[in-house]
Order: C-alpha cells, then sequence, then structure tokens
C-alpha cells in the first residue's frame, strides 16, 4: 500500500513527509519531558495524546504535500529532470524543510514562554514585526540558532540525497494512473482537515497539557490565525438578553447609585457621594501598570524570593489588595479590564478590536473632574494599537515613537521621549527608570500650569529578554526574571524617592497593580493561582493603611478609588468599590481568548467555547480544581456578565453618551 501511495516519482515527497513526523514526534517527546509534573502520564490519554498528534502532523503536512503532489501529476513527463524540474524541486524542498526547522525552533521558544502551542498569541507577534524580531534577537544567541538550522538543513539535503529520492523523483517512469493515487490520497486529507477538522479537536482530554502537546504548531497558528475574535452568542451559553441585563444590574445596584436608563440595555448611572461631611479630593493619580507581575513574586504576598523590597515596604503603607485577580493572560487584557473595568469578552481584546475609540473609560471620569489624562509608554505605543485605543480614548500619547503616525481622526497630543532621554533601551523600549524620569517632567510641567493630572503608566523591564542597565541591582542583566523583577522594583523606590521632592507629591495619589502574572499556564483551561496580582493604593489623604483581603478584580480598583476621592459622577463600568463589598460582592473574573470565568466563594465556574460550561471546586492547600454539578444560579450570573459585556461593545454601549438630558 505504502508502494502506491509513493511510487519512485514520489520518493521525494516521502521523505518530505517522513522528516516531518519524525521531528513532530520529537518535539513532542520534548514537550512530554519538559512537562513531566503536569502531563497526564496514565497509559490510555499519553497513548492518545500521541495518536491524535500523529493525525494532526498528517493533516498539517498534506497541506505542504498536495501541491507538490499537484506538480508531480501535471508536469509533463519529458520534463522529468530537466533544468525547470531540478529547480522547482530543489527550491520547494528546501524552502519547505526550512518552514519545519523554524516552526520547530519557534515552537520550543513559545513553549518556554507560554506553555502554549501557538495561538492568537503568535499571531499578533506575527504583526509586530519590529519588536518581536528584536527581542528574539536579545533574548537568544540567534547566530547560534541560524547555524544549528543551516546544518540540520544540510543534514537532510544530505540525508535526501543518499536515499536516492532527488534521483528516483528526476528520473522514474511513473505512469498518470500510478500517480493519481497518492494525489488523490493527499487530496482528501487536506479537504477532511479543511472542512470538518478543527484544532480545538485536539483537545480529548482533562489535562491542558495533553491536549496542547497533541496539537501540531503549525496547524495551530493558522487555526489562531483564522479565528482570534470569537462570536459570544455564536458559540457560548446565553439567556434573554433582558434577563442578563436584569441580573447584572442588579449586582452593580448599590445605596448611592441611580441607573439612568433602566429599561434599556445599559448600564449607565450615577455614583453619588455619600458622605456629606468632607468635599471631593481632586489629587494628582500616577498609576503604574507593573509588566507581568505576579503575587508570588512579593514576599508581602507570600513569595520569599527577596526580590521586591520596595513594592513589599509600599504595600505597609498602603491599601493593599492581596487577594485581587487580573482578568487575562496579556497586557492589552489588562489595559482593556483597567480602562474599560469590564469583564474579558472572549477572543482579542478590545484594546485591538475595531470601534475600540471614543469608549467610556475611567480616562472619561477623570475628564469629568477636570483632569488631563497621559498614557506613558517606553516603547512605540504602536505597538499591540495602544496609541489607537489610549489616543482615540482622550488621553495624550508619550511614547517612544519611531515614525508611525496616529489615526488621522485622533486629535490628541503625542510627545516622543527623545535619544537624549535614554539611557537603556531594548526590544520594548526604554528602562522603567528612563519612562519615569519622563512623567517627572511631564509632572512638573502640569504642575507649572495648575492642571491636575491622572498618568497610566506601562513599565516594560520585567519583560524577556530581562535586560536593564547594568550595576542597579545584584542580578546581571539578561539573567533572568527575577533579576528583571529585582530591577522593576529598584526603579519604582527611585522613582518614588525623586517624586517626594516635587511640589506635587504631597497631593498625588499613587495605583500600582501588575497587568498580568507572568505565567498562566498550569493543568486547567483557568488556573486560578496564575491569576493572583499585586494591587495598592497609597499617599490618599485621611485613609488608614490596611490589607484588604476581599476577594476582587482588576476591574475595581479604580471605583474604589473614585470613592475615596468622595467624586460624584457618571459611570459606565462594571467595576465595584472593594471597600463596600459584601461577601455577596466578592468575586474575579478572569479569562483567556476562549475560556470566561468567574470566581467567587472557592468555587470557578469556566464558560468555553461550543457552549460548555464547567464548574469546579478550588482547593488551594494543592492548587487543584474538583469538578462539581452545576450550580445554575452561578451559571446565569456567570453567563449575564459576560453576555451583557459582549452584548455593550458590539451595540456601542460602551461608548461615551451625553447624559446630560
Amino acid at each position: 500500500m505504502l508502494n502506491k501511495l509513493f511510487p519512485s516519482r514520489f520518493a521525494l515527497l516521502k521523505t518530505f513527509v517522513s522528516i516531518f513526523i519524525f521531528f513532530s514526534f520529537v518535539l513532542r517527546i520534548v514537550f512530554v519531558v519538559w512537562s513531566y509534573n503536569d502531563t497526564d502520564f496514565s497509559f490510555f490519554n499519553l497513548a492518545n495524546t500521541f495518536i491524535i498528534g500523529f493525525l494532526f502532523d498528517l493533516g498539517t503536512v498534506s497541506f505542504f504535500a498536495v501541491p507538490y503532489a499537484l506538480y508531480l501529476l501535471l508536469i509533463p513527463k519529458p520534463w522529468h529532470g530537466s533544468i525547470f524540474d531540478k529547480i522547482v524541486t530543489y527550491f520547494a524542498y528546501s524552502l519547505g524543510l526550512i518552514i519545519f526547522l523554524f516552526s520547530f525552533f519557534a515552537e520550543v521558544t513559545f513553549w518556554e514562554e507560554f506553555k502554549n502551542r501557538f495561538n492568537f498569541i503568535a499571531v499578533d507577534y506575527l504583526i509586530y514585526t519590529f519588536e518581536v524580531v528584536k527581542n528574539i534577537n536579545e533574548s537568544y544567541p540567534i547566530p547560534l540558532l541560524v547555524g544549528v538550522m543551516l546544518i540540520l538543513l544540510s543534514i537532510l539535503l544530505y540525508y535526501t540525497k543518499k536515499r536516492h529520492s532527488f534521483f528516483n523523483t528526476f528520473h522514474s517512469q511513473t505512469t498518470i494512473k500510478q500517480k493519481l493515487l497518492p494525489t488523490a490520497f493527499w487530496i482528501v486529507i487536506v479537504l477532511v482537515f479543511a472542512l470538518f477538522v478543527t484544532n480545538k479537536d485536539a483537545e480529548r482530554f482533562e489535562n491542558r497539557y495533553n491536549n496542547e502537546i497533541a496539537k501540531t504548531g503549525i496547524y495551530s497558528f493558522f487555526a489562531a490565525f483564522r479565528s482570534n475574535e470569537l462570536s459570544y452568542t455564536e458559540f457560548y451559553k446565553t439567556i434573554d438578553d433582558k434577563k442578563a441585563f436584569k441580573n447584572v444590574k442588579r449586582h452593580l445596584t448599590a445605596s448611592n447609585s441611580d441607573f439612568l436608563y433602566p429599561e434599556e440595555n445599559l448600564i449607565y448611572r450615577t455614583i453619588t457621594n455619600s458622605d456629606s461631611l468632607h468635599p471631593p479630593l481632586k489629587p494628582n493619580v500616577i498609576f503604574i501598570c507593573i509588566e507581568s507581575l505576579s503575587a508570588e513574586y512579593l514576599n508581602s504576598l507570600g513569595g520569599n524570593l527577596n526580590i521586591t523590597p520596595t513594592l513589599d515596604s509600599l504595600s505597609k503603607k498602603s491599601l493593599f489588595f492581596t487577594n485581587l485577580y487580573a482578568t487575562g493572560t496579556r497586557t492589552v487584557r489588562g489595559m482593556e479590564a483597567i480602562t474599560l473595568s469590564i469583564p474579558p469578552t472572549p477572543g482579542r481584546s478590545i484594546v485591538k478590536r475595531d470601534k475600540n475609540q471614543g469608549l467610556f473609560t475611567i480616562g472619561e471620569i477623570f475628564k469629568q473632574q477636570g483632569y488631563e489624562r497621559n498614557f506613558f509608554y517606553g516603547g512605540d505605543g504602536y505597538f499591540d494599537n495602544m496609541n489607537t485605543f489610549f489616543g482615540g480614548n482622550g488621553f495624550n500619547i508619550i511614547d517612544r515613537g519611531r515614525g508611525f503616525l496616529l489615526d488621522s481622526n485622533i486629535k490628541t497630543k503625542r510627545t516622543n521621549i527623545e535619544d537624549e532621554e535614554v539611557t537603556f533601551e531594548n526590544a520594548w523600549g526604554v528602562c522603567d527608570e528612563d519612562i519615569y524620569n519622563k512623567v517627572l517632567n511631564e509632572a512638573d510641567k502640569s504642575y507649572e500650569e495648575g492642571t491636575p493630572f491622572f498618568d497610566f503608566i506601562m513599565t516594560t523591564s520585567n519583560h524577556r529578554p530581562f535586560t536593564y542597565p547594568d550595576n542597579k541591582v545584584d542580578i546581571p542583566s539578561g539573567t533572568n526574571r527575577e533579576g528583571a523583577i529585582k530591577y522593576t522594583d529598584y526603579a519604582i523606590r527611585e522613582f518614588i524617592k525623586k517624586a517626594k521632592t516635587k511640589p506635587w507629591y504631597e497631593n498625588t495619589v499613587f495605583v500600582i497593580m501588575a497587568d498580568h502574572c507572568a505565567s498562566s499556564a498550569g493543568r486547567w483551561k483557568l488556573n486560578i493561582d496564575k491569576y493572583r496580582i499585586p494591587a495598592m493604593i497609597f499617599n490618599v489623604p485621611g485613609v488608614q493603611n490596611q490589607q484588604i483581603e476581599k476577594l476582587s478584580s482588576q476591574i475595581d480598583i479604580f471605583p474604589t478609588l473614585f470613592t475615596l476621592l468622595k467624586w460624584n459622577y457618571t459611570s459606565n463600568l462594571f467595576g465595584k468599590d472593594i471597600m463596600q463589598m459584601t461577601k455577596e460582592d466578592e468575586r474575579a473574573f478572569i479569562g483567556n481568548y476562549r475560556n470566561l470565568g468567574l470566581f467567587k466563594d472557592q468555587k470557578l465556574m469556566v464558560l468555553s467555547d461550543q457552549k460548555i460550561a464547567n464548574y469546579y471546586e478550588w482547593k488551594t492547600d494543592n492548587d487543584d480544581l474538583i469538578p462539581r454539578d452545576i450550580d445554575n444560579k452561578m451559571l446565569e450570573e456567570t453567563i449575564s456578565y459576560y453576555q451583557v459585556a459582549d452584548y455593550l461593545y458590539r451595540n456601542e454601549g460602551l461608548k461615551v453618551k451625553d447624559t446630560t438630558n
């Protein structure tokens, strides 16, 4: 049978397929060993992991095999072995091997970072080639890797030649009839995988690692390319829209709030300062959004690495939120949660989608109070669509621009971080000290103009390649994440020290919170412990320092701040004041691009595509999720939050609305 599928004219194709299957098998072995402690090693599940993996490998390589099989079928016999035939064959074969080798190397680096096969993150990275290529160049020994790839390519070409695959392909006398069967075989496989198989079909296991290992990287990449935005109503459980809004409004109801449109599918409401004895405060607000800072890195949150002395010290002088969770696993998800105060919707972050301008963000509330709003980023804010999002929602942009212009429809001020202001820079931008110095300079200008300011600062130093200025901390630059975190902490110390010398310091509130954790990978679709992050608010006049242990979410930090400042304002936010939360109010939203979770009372409800819901009890002692029978009340609550969030985005309910009439 094999000889019929691979007659002599198809000898090269047989070798090509064999090489891909072999390397894919080896890579799968590598990932199993790499994830030894997390992979399900029961015989049945492990065997099925490799069987499913083989089928996906076969489907993936078929997309490469079909074009060449058609070429072999259609090229006239007199051209066999001609110069044209050899040029096409050598080029196509070498290019295919290069693609395979590159993808295998890329998968290893991607797995190291995310413990995933290629997904929508890899697709996003492909768009921002400058930052990603520079980051790869700074993180890995590129000349060595390229050298290894070229050596492997040479070995594979030599192996192919020794097998006489080129000779048999060029000089065989295979008939049209003999070539029809293998060509039809590969076409059928392509059609089956293109029309009936999805990447999710590889996910047959409870264990997330087995699901990822069963996949094939190239196939996963193109699957993510096609589906990085998901329709909530099409793929997730839903209820009646009116009922969903009624449920959400019930959870958002408070003694100091009134809905402006109680009968409409909107959550606009007024928030009234209930403390009539104290007037509203108008301090400057500086928000530091720290890249990839997991709770476990702080001693004050249970860590033991001793790399965050500044943050641990500040935690004792702040409102310190010890049980707060990020909504997602990427910076743009953190930005979405913080600025829009909204649960995560499936697919891409709203920061990167269409219809992301003119939205009701926390910046709109600062605008109501007369603040100037600034977004600081040490790289080029073109990356991840940050400038379009922040600029299109009323923020001034201060970044390390390299010539990318803002959308012509965005009417905002953009300030560049000039070369003379930079002491250190890597792929993601200037070091944290440099961005903080820019913040200090811009704050001085605002103070002189007498304008209160809200500064949103996105840091970058705690990101691979983990490089930063020399001689700042006792871990050499580029060593590991612990060194980058220690430098991040050092830079905050220096920033606060300099800020204290400024005339505006006493009238400035500081908010510090991570955008997401360093890693979200684990055994489950959503691993609760991977989402906990540090958050603190300090220097608020009249507010006593304390630890807040209430379960809460990223989306709640700024609504909490607005209450502390005793503001009356119009809100379109899902977040609530953590300080006033009852036990019933406590909850956290956690998700990734396909799974949406509501966590409360040690229970986790997870909504997944294909209208699936799973319910778990979380055991904190061993970080285990125990499947339980569905709690219908919590299921309806979870659906309501996510359905309403999606509805508001798609029906422009997140837009700024004139509420004066």
